[in-house]
């Protein structure tokens, strides 16, 4: 069967460094740091003090005060975000399909903070369970999909996807094929999530994954530097419109890029370290070039995972060079996450987000917080330090990888009739 065109028409972002999807953009351009000290609980007594938080956002300016209290922060940011999106793909929901209109989301984790507190809650009492009844509605990684169809009315396709860090990527590669395969005209597909908690910063501080630089959080997040000390924990959300080509073109739809391909592989390594010579990132980025039908010559822009860990980010380079060869040389490579943290299961989607917009804007994203080389990530490659860089860029992409060996890369070109 002849595959559908799948592009991209709308997108909204809810991030530590902007608040809307062009906020977003231009923070990053701007290599502006969203780190700073925690204040969403009191972090006195943990090993790391500080993360990427979004800023200034009230929930109740876009949802209902009654119907905010029975969401968890995870689904709070989501809905905002696929909002934005929806708006900015200019749809007019009272003209389309809606049984052909789904959503596909991500979350590594979903309702932590909600689960926490009211486990908590219990253990503090004298046996009795008082829970409260939205607990479980919350509390579920899945339920923020349900938002987001129940308020727009979408009656197609609609699931989340869990792989950890990389759950929103394999939200958007899924949209994609339902769209290919003529299943569905269009999928508000992306993700959220929301761990900067007790839990979130505890956990991962026991597993010695945290920067514990406290006296310079603005400075912690540095991917490929010498001394990076482990990834700062991020929270947010980001949403893609995917449409079907023609569906968009019946419209007057503005398409930012064509989403040409996804690539899926595992480790089978190890629990939370990467495979050392890149194995499975390597097979992921294959995959993805394969099946978009491109070529490695044809990628002008990488935004990697990069988290800022020290065995990641020198297995994710390694990859990188096997899958292309030479041309590695002749793309632009940076990791947004030394700005944003690690949004964890929304991580995919608002790093899908900046590949798409480096294709539409024709500009690369810097990686900041660069002061030391690292000699075994290699000098000559162009990892886009300090600065963003002008240039015509016909295809991005962006890869995920994820607890338990979880890999997914997506991959965006220009539209072209």
């Amino acid at each position: 069967m002849t595959l559908k065109r799948v592009v991209v028409t709308g997108i909204g972002a809810l991030t530590p460094v902007g608040n809307t999807a062009p906020a977003f953009w231009q923070g990053l351009l701007e290599g502006r740091s969203g780190a700073g000290p925690i204040t969403l609980f009191d972090p006195e007594k943990f090993k790391t003090k500080f993360a990427c938080e979004v800023k200034g956002f009230e929930p109740t300016d876009f949802i209902d005060r009654k119907e905010a209290r029975k969401m968890d922060r995870c689904t709070q940011l989501g809905l905002v975000a696929a909002d934005e999106a929806l708006v900015d793909s200019g749809l007019d929901l009272e003209k389309i399909n809606l049984d052909r209109a789904g959503v596909i989301w991500g979350s590594g984790i979903g309702g932590l903070d909600t689960f926490l507190n009211e486990c908590v809650d219990y253990g503090r009492g004298d046996g009795t369970p008082r829970f409260n009844p939205f607990f479980i509605p919350k509390m579920i990684a899945d339920i923020t999909g349900g938002h987001i169809s129940m308020k727009y009315g979408l009656r197609g396709v609609n699931f989340t996807t869990v792989s950890a860090c990389a759950s929103s990527t394999n939200a958007l590669i899924d949209a994609l094929m339902y769209i290919r395969l003529g299943k569905a005209d269009l999928i508000v597909s992306g993700g959220s999530e929301a761990a900067v908690s007790p839990g979130g910063i505890g956990g991962f501080n026991a597993m010695h994954a945290l920067s514990t630089r406290n006296d310079s959080p603005e400075t912690a997040s540095r991917p490929f530097d010498k001394d990076r000390d482990g990834f700062v924990l991020g929270e947010g959300a980001a949403c893609l419109i995917l449409e079907e080509l023609e569906h968009a073109k019946a419209r007057g739809a503005r398409i930012y890029a064509e989403f040409v391909g996804g690539g899926l592989s595992a480790d089978a390594y190890h629990l939370t370290a990467p495979h050392p010579d890149g194995l499975g990132a390597t097979n992921v980025m294959k995959n993805m070039l394969e099946d978009a039908d491109m070529s490695p010559d044809d990628v002008d822009y990488v935004n990697v995972h990069g988290t800022s860990t020290p065995l990641g980010d020198v297995a994710e380079i390694k990859a990188i060079q096997n899958v292309f060869g030479a041309h590695a040389y002749e793309m632009n490579i940076s990791s947004t996450k030394s700005m944003t943290g690690h949004l964890l299961g929304a991580a995919g989607a608002a790093e899908a987000a900046v590949a798409v917009l480096s294709v539409y804007h024709d500009i690369c994203p810097p990686t900041i917080n660069h002061f030391t080389d690292d000699p075994n990530i290699d000098s000559k490659l162009n990892m886009t330090y300090g600065k963003p860089q002008k240039r015509t860029v016909r295809a991005a992409f962006s890869n995920t990888f994820g607890f338990g060996g979880h890999n997914a890369s997506v991959l965006f070109k220009k539209y072209e009739e």
